[in-house]
């Protein structure tokens, strides 16, 4: 039987499109109060309406992660409409350049590594203390298969998640023992808003896979839902690949 999620908060970055939407679609499926991060109002709001046409609890904060102090902001602001408590985290905003290394800008670079490194850092810095507090919460971080293996063009991206997938080891050793449970998902090639500008090329990559096809965003936010749960109480640091079996092959 599914975890019914009733009574917490859930707090998910990047949550307008993609990904981040379907998450919150998921959480708040379970009953959990879902508080949409992001920073296309029109889109947020939209998520929103949506939720709550279904008789769920939720939120748009708008948001734009790009310093650590946007970070502290959200983290603020999050707790502030669940109530003085945010239960569950799933870091899920990040960008994705793609290209050689030769043509990243150092504004590339420090973007990356802001957006994909610094604000979960900041969120859950801000977060987890108070989780382990009260004894339970649920840290779910999105990385890519990209964090695994070498492949042309995903240097800068792959590098950032890389960082975020050893993040999620570190944390589950820190806060494990008060209770708080941290893992990631590592997606494969997935059909969003974002990806769309990659063309062709994610059915190319997606054909290497055992799946032999791109996923969908639903089909991530149901492992990232499982780790968020407590069907996963017994997973702490995991690095779930959802990637149609493609670092297995």
């Amino acid at each position: 039987m599914s975890t019914d999620l009733t009574g917490t908060v859930a707090l998910i970055t990047g949550a307008t499109s993609g990904i981040g939407r379907a998450t919150a679609f998921a959480l708040a499926g379970r009953g959990a109060h879902v508080l949409v991060g992001g920073r296309n109002a029109a889109r947020g709001e939209a998520v929103v309406t949506s939720l709550r046409a279904r008789g769920a609890k939720a939120d748009f904060i708008d948001v734009d992660l790009s310093s650590a102090e946007s970070a502290r902001e959200l983290a603020r602001r999050a707790t502030e409409l669940g109530g003085g408590h945010v239960d569950i985290l799933v870091n899920n905003a990040a960008i994705f350049p793609m290209g050689p290394t030769a043509s990243m800008a150092e504004d590339d670079i420090d973007a990356v590594f802001a957006i994909n490194v610094k604000v979960p850092f900041v969120l859950v810095s801000e977060l987890a203390p108070a989780m382990a507090s009260r004894g339970k919460g649920a840290i779910v971080n999105v990385g890519t298969m990209a964090a695994e293996f070498g492949m042309p063009g995903t240097s800068l991206y792959g590098a950032s998640k890389a960082a975020l997938v050893l993040l999620t080891k570190a944390w589950a050793a820190e806060f494990g023992p008060s209770g708080v449970r941290v893992n990631a998902v590592n997606p494969g090639p997935t059909r969003t808003e974002g990806t769309a500008v990659l063309g062709g090329a994610i059915n190319e990559s997606a054909a290497l896979a055992p799946a032999g096809r791109p996923a969908s965003p639903d089909e991530i936010a149901a492992a990232i839902t499982y780790l968020a749960s407590d069907d996963a109480s017994f997973v702490h640091g995991a690095i779930l690949p959802v990637d149609g079996g493609r670092t297995a092959a």
